[in-house]
């Protein structure tokens, strides 16, 4: 069925990976890491946006969502890492790349610069997840064995849908946002691998990893929604003391997705800042 579907499909260790590579072939490579369950279309409005600025983009979907393949193995942060590794490697894309990660691909993203540094160039994280010190009533529950697969297989469609709302502060002005997350649901495997990812721990305690990667010698920038209602704008203190000299955007009247619901405010940050361009009304934090 994979020949009906957009973008393309690459073999790797695991099963197929779901991917689109966009832009000149000279460009410098810019890859997008999704969030914790949300397949590629979280950059429909920053991929082609990079590719109109000369980057070479990369998007794909993690295993377990999308259209990737969907193995019986544990999902947790070496499973994500290795196919970020093979998928580069795949694509022969041999040269350091610039990352930008969002939510739980914020953590990911930092998990990859910090395991091959010599394979980042800068790191852009977008709300990333990995440092609330508390989940959600529900989401505790979830991590117990059987009452997560009892909670995920009776409400689970009542709950990741709307869930995927909350994402954005004016979820009216994009729909699609939530209509085009359902149909991976429905494909066997999916709600396994999002109970696996939960219970792998990788959205928690990882002050270790940022406080690493914040001693590298490699530009950083940080946005954060204001109005983030997943991981609040608070935490971003705590991540910009763990990234010292870091490069801080908050973008008003934005939730947890800034980068989707107002575009035209962080495409220009992001090109900017992957350009080496000044930016005048930048905030810059100093630990």
């Amino acid at each position: 069925y994979r020949s009906s579907l957009p973008g393309s499909f690459i073999k790797l260790s695991n099963g197929f990976t779901h991917y689109e590579l966009g832009g000149p072939e000279n460009g410098a490579v810019v890859i997008l890491i999704n969030g914790f369950s949300i397949p590629l279309y979280l950059w429909d409005h920053t991929f082609p946006a990079l590719v109109e600025a000369g980057y070479r983009v990369l998007r794909f979907d993690f295993y377990g969502r999308g259209y990737s393949d969907r193995p019986d193995i544990n999902y947790g942060p070496d499973l994500f890492d290795r196919q970020i590794v093979e998928l580069l490697q795949a694509l022969k894309i041999d040269s350091p790349v610039n990352v930008i990660g969002c939510s739980m691909g914020g953590i990911i993203s930092t998990i990859f610069c910090d395991r091959h540094p010599e394979k980042v160039d800068k790191l852009v994280l977008i709300d990333p997840a990995g440092m609330m010190e508390e989940l959600s009533p529900l989401l505790n529950a979830m991590k117990v064995p059987l009452l997560g697969e009892i909670i995920i297989h009776l409400w689970g469609d009542r709950f990741l849908l709307p869930g995927m709302a909350g994402d954005l502060l004016h979820p009216e002005v994009y729909p699609e946002y939530v209509s085009k997350y359902a149909p991976q649901m429905k494909i066997k495997g999916f709600k396994r691998a999002i109970l696996s990812t939960l219970r792998s721990g990788v959205l928690q305690h990882q002050e270790a990893v940022y406080r690493r990667v914040g001693k590298q010698n490699k530009k950083k920038l940080l946005i954060w929604g204001t109005e983030d209602q997943t991981i609040p704008l608070a935490v971003s203190d705590k991540v910009c003391a763990l990234l010292p000299g870091v490069r801080f955007h908050r973008i008003e009247e934005a939730g947890h997705v800034p980068h989707y619901e107002l575009p035209k405010i962080v495409n220009p940050i992001m090109i900017n800042f992957l350009g080496d361009i000044p930016d005048c009304v930048i905030e810059k934090r100093d630990y």
